[in-house]
């Protein structure tokens, strides 16, 4: 393998081209694992039951109801396993290496038979074109262990970043989360205004589930690890509804622009990466992008945000 990263390497290459087969399975099987914790737990709005977690090891459900029990799944990318943990104490796990999307699906629910936790989930992929049921998908079956880590360090790297974006906003925020449908992770704003109702329309996602995400006016940013018109990693920005004059607001740094594609603000992860101070060239588009949706759309951005620092009174 050329370019290997080091573990010490906090924001490593990932050229979509050198992992392709495995960011396909990997999605997959993070479905999976969301789908789990999405059959389990009440409803939230905007979709936030389904979503996942970066941990100091890879992703996670956190805790997911029972009955009387709680148990969680977790994908750990430095020692390659799934586990689950029920409040019990009992567990258990497999590998992740090469295997098909069903003999990982197979697997993740045999061990959850042994330690009762029965969970059936609807087996169709999401936001996913021709979508095979994973219990028959065999022709996703790649599993890269070195990048597959990497991917998880960078996603390491962009919670933390967005993490304290997000402490500027005393307005309603999401969380910082990963969402298993696109897999991306994103952290989301809110005016507090309801919003137009979204025409729907994406595939493989029931516009019931669309039009209750976007119900009120938003500013959202994530990481995604490429695909489709931007064939590389990439950080993004947009609103909705996209106020007048949003595609060609002047945003920073340098290396991000407007994609009609897509109807996002973009800023290649290369550049960050490559950047002397990721971490303030980060912040800049996240804040940048933000104040050009908050600005143009009228927020009431004084009653909205504060300094980071002590809670604002």
């Amino acid at each position: 393998m050329t370019d290997v990263a080091t573990a010490t390497d906090q924001w490593p290459s990932l050229p979509l081209d050198a992992w392709r087969d495995t960011q396909a399975t990997l999605h997959l099987w993070t479905q999976i694992v969301g789908k789990v914790r999405l059959a389990r737990c009440p409803w939230i709005n905007h979709s936030w039951t389904a979503t996942l977690y970066v941990t100091p090891k890879g992703l996670t459900t956190a805790s997911i109801p029972y009955g009387a029990r709680t148990f969680q799944i977790d994908l750990d990318f430095i020692h390659h396993l799934l586990v689950v943990q029920a409040s019990d104490a009992r567990t258990g796990h497999f590998k992740l290496e090469p295997q098909s999307v069903a003999q990982f699906y197979a697997r993740l629910m045999e061990q959850m038979r042994k330690i009762d936790l029965d969970v059936d989930i609807y087996k169709k992929p999401n936001e996913i074109a021709d979508p095979v049921p994973f219990d028959r998908d065999e022709s996703h079956a790649a599993y890269d262990l070195e990048y597959a880590n990497r991917f998880w360090r960078i996603l390491v790297q962009a919670d933390r970043v967005f993490t304290a974006f997000r402490s500027r906003f005393i307005g309603k925020s999401s969380p910082v989360h990963f969402f298993w449908g696109s897999a991306d992770l994103a952290v989301t704003r809110f005016s507090g205004r309801r919003a137009p109702q979204h025409p729907g329309g994406v595939p493989g996602l029931p516009d019931r589930i669309t039009r209750e995400a976007y119900s009120h006016e938003v500013a959202s940013c994530g990481f995604w690890a490429g695909g489709g018109a931007v064939a590389y990693p990439a950080f993004y920005a947009y609103a909705y509804p996209e106020p007048d004059g949003y595609a060609n607001a002047s945003v920073r740094p340098g290396g991000a622009f407007y994609s009609a594609d897509l109807g996002e603000f973009i800023l290649p992860y290369d550049v960050v990466r490559q950047s002397a101070d990721p971490d303030a060239m980060l912040t800049d588009f996240l804040q940048s992008t933000y104040e050009a949706a908050a600005n143009l759309a009228k927020w009431d951005r004084a009653s909205l945000e504060r300094g980071v620092g002590a809670p604002r009174l």
